[in-house]
């Protein structure tokens, strides 16, 4: 800016470079094209999901059954025989190759590198990714791989929403609301749920609820769940049967189950990593270890072959209550033995729909149990089933909102929300007190050094107001002084560095600073030493706008005047009142952490 004149006038007070916030008009559009991208994206993803479903088919059937078909079989009707341990140790070979000389971000279940880039690369995906992850998953899945598809589609719809932001120039923050819209979507055309869909892209990629999210989130799911109506029907990729929920005679026992959920979902994730570490320890390069892990799938496949693929029909046989109690055993501790070795070699896959299977057998099997222990319980197993599945994954992700949403989107129905509900907390309240920092998609970015957050607190200076935090007093100095005259204020009991300048009518010319009024000539008069229009804020402003504005800017402090007044003082505001806010917001979230920890502390008898 140039200098300004001595008749300087409200006209020429600065709210900065960009004002308080970006400008309405400009922020309306930057809302409208990315909620067109939004569209896109959920149409792309929902196209991707129907894609690899069937290429997931394709292979299953090649390796399995030896025809072309992109019909879904249950593998557990293969006649390889004891050929059946070779096929997934094929498969695993394919997938180190794979991320060895493609993209090592292949490996895992997806969700977990989908926050990584969210966190450290600007929501910048590989355009590699894209292709290889979908591709790799199909494979390993198609091969015996005891995964879902969910995982991988979720992030390449990422990736399809990063590369997009990428080609038409957005902004990191709108760059991460089209990576997790790809994400929301990639989960909605998977299991036809677009209400979890949203929340889950909020929950573990946003980490924020906003208009200008939630809005491109909604398209982007709505569109993908219209893809898998359009492509793949309109019900789920499980069948639910018609449950009685038992509420509320049923509550003890959904109480005690909440409580197994919650020590399911800490040992299950203990285990994961524990098994990771393991793999890291073998004397091999890592290209060899999904091979190493699937072949130990293929042990446990050919003596429980329902431990193969995604296990959608297995899903469909507990949750219409099909299966006997010696089966739901079976499956939950080969399941989850099989899903631990494949998934901790490093292997490419999802996670939902192995674990999904695993917690609804240990629901059913509950539900058995109490009611041959107490023959008057009258529970019933589909429906702890389905509490359980959606109860110890959101403990174990640390997105309890998301599957208490998903398990009631399945269902369709209202009486399932109590026991969700309840359970579900129960469980995350353990997971919580087990493993304060971490989650099964955290854990991995944690030992990287990474933080991730981990609460949707308020930001205290989205809270408090200009008014909150500024100085009412303020020594102002009067632009014909001279400099030698001025001096003598300096400081003047307010500890400020900057004083704002106005003329004999006590109109705002600007601010000069402490600096400038020790170095300039005795003789100066005090409005030459002023040098731009004033940047200013207004009392009912949030601390974060004058934050914002005084960074844009490049100045340690702003003057405070009215809307009706702009010419007229009617306070200061300086870094250090915002940073004094910021330690207040901080005091209070110590104060309230250090309670919870003393609580637990008394609770655990310490």
């Amino acid at each position: 800016m140039t200098p300004s004149s001595n008749n300087t006038d409200a006209s020429t007070i600065s709210l900065g470079t960009e004002g308080s916030t970006v400008p309405a008009p400009v922020a309306q559009f930057r809302i409208l094209l990315i909620s067109v991208l939004a569209a896109l994206i959920g149409l792309l993803a929902g196209g991707i999901a129907f894609l690899l479903y069937n290429l997931i088919a394709l292979f299953t059937n090649l390796v399995f059954f030896h025809r072309i078909s992109f019909v879904f079989s249950s593998i557990r009707g293969h006649q390889l025989g004891a050929w059946v341990i070779v096929m997934p140790v094929l498969g695993g070979v394919v997938v180190g190759l794979m991320a060895r000389y493609g993209s090592g971000k292949i490996r895992g279940h997806g969700i977990p590198e989908a926050m990584e880039a969210v966190l450290v690369n600007r929501s910048r995906i590989e355009p590699k990714v894209a292709i290889l992850k979908p591709i790799s998953a199909a494979i390993a899945i198609g091969t015996g791989g005891p995964f879902g598809a969910e995982g991988p589609i979720i992030q390449t719809g990422g990736a399809v929403g990063s590369l997009i932001g990428q080609v038409v120039h957005t902004t990191a923050s709108e760059r991460k609301v089209l990576l997790a819209c790809g994400a929301a979507a990639g989960m909605s055309a998977t299991f036809s749920t677009p209400i979890a869909g949203v929340i889950l892209a909020i929950e573990l990629l946003l980490f924020e609820f906003k208009s200008r999210s939630f809005i491109p989130l909604v398209i982007a799911s709505t569109l993908a769940t219209s893809v898998h109506f359009l492509l793949m029907g309109k019900g789920p990729m499980f069948q639910v049967g018609v449950v009685d929920f038992g509420i509320p005679h049923s509550l003890p026992a959904y109480l005690l189950l909440g409580v197994l959920c919650g020590f399911a979902a800490v040992g299950f994730t203990r285990a994961l990593y524990w098994v990771e570490d393991q793999f890291e320890k073998l004397p091999v390069h890592e290209m060899w270890w999904p091979a190493i892990g699937a072949l130990g799938l293929g042990v446990i496949g050919y003596f429980v072959p329902r431990v193969f693929g995604v296990g959608y029909d297995t899903i469909s046989d507990i949750l219409t209550n099909k299966l006997t109690w010696q089966v739901l055993l079976l499956v939950l501790v080969f399941k989850s033995l099989a899903l631990l070795i494949s998934l901790g070699s490093g292997t490419s896959g999802g996670l939902l729909a192995p674990m999904f299977m695993a917690s609804a057998a240990m629901g059913g099997a509950f539900a058995i149990a109490v009611n041959h222990l107490f023959p008057g319980a009258g529970l019933a197993p589909a429906a702890f089933a389905l509490v359980a599945m959606g109860a110890v994954f959101g403990a174990a992700s640390r997105a309890t909102f998301t599957f208490i949403i998903f398990a009631f989107e399945i269902t369709r129905d209202y009486n399932a929300v109590l026991p969700l509900m309840l359970v579900s907390v129960i469980a995350d309240g353990l997971a919580m007190m087990f493993m304060p920092h971490s989650s099964i998609m955290t854990e991995k970015l944690r030992r990287r050094g990474l933080h991730v957050p981990d609460a949707y607190d308020a930001d205290v200076m989205d809270q408090l107001h200009v008014a909150d935090q500024a100085t009412a007093e303020v020594v102002t100095l009067d632009a014909d002084l001279a400099v030698a005259e001025a001096r003598p204020r300096l400081g003047a009991g307010t500890g400020h560095h900057g004083y704002p300048v106005v003329d004999g009518d006590g109109r705002l010319l600007g601010v000069v600073t402490r600096a400038q009024l020790e170095t300039a000539a005795p003789g100066t008069q005090v409005r030459a030493l002023v040098a731009r229009p004033p940047v200013v804020a207004f009392p009912d402003e949030a601390l974060r706008a004058a934050l914002e504005r005084m960074l844009a800017e490049g100045v340690g402090r702003l003057v405070v005047v009215e809307r009706e007044r702009p010419d007229r003082v009617a306070g200061i505001l300086t870094r250090s009142d915002l940073l004094a806010a910021h330690e207040h917001g901080v005091a209070a979230r110590r104060i309230v952490k250090r309670s919870l920890r003393v609580e637990r502390l008394v609770g655990l008898g310490r």
